[in-house]
């Protein structure tokens, strides 16, 4: 049985999905895109800060759901441009200890709201 993850430590979705969906141990997380859910606002300053808000909203939603980044098995990254991949690299490798999950990074040629980078991931636990 499927069950729905939201929480308001994480931006609200934007269209007609949830933030995550659980079923059988997996965990489907939506896209995320560097909105400060306290505020509403996107977090554009820079690069890096985007790419945190962005893993800050990921963690939000794990810990919703009584995972974190320890579970997530694999990562989809969107980038607006590869050139900004380094960067995003650094900061999204921050939030992981070990055993790193499985990931690919493409560039698109738009990402909502205008933003440089989104995120969706699968975590699993037994």
């Amino acid at each position: 049985m499927k069950k729905i993850i939201n929480t308001d430590q994480a931006p609200a979705p934007i269209g007609p999905y949830s933030q995550a969906v659980a079923v059988n141990g997996f965990l489907f997380l939506s896209g995320q895109v560097p909105i400060n859910p306290t505020t509403g606002e996107l977090e554009q300053s820079s690069i890096k800060e985007e790419t945190g808000q962005v893993m800050r909203n990921i963690n939000a939603v794990l810990l919703e759901a009584g995972y974190d980044f320890s579970h997530i098995v694999k990562v989809t990254i969107f980038l607006s441009d590869m050139s900004l991949f380094n960067e995003v690299n650094e900061v999204y490798g921050s939030f992981f200890k070990s055993n790193f999950p499985a990931r690919e990074t493409v560039a698109v040629k738009g990402l909502p709201k205008g933003v440089n980078v989104e995120i969706s991931a699968t975590a699993y636990k037994a």
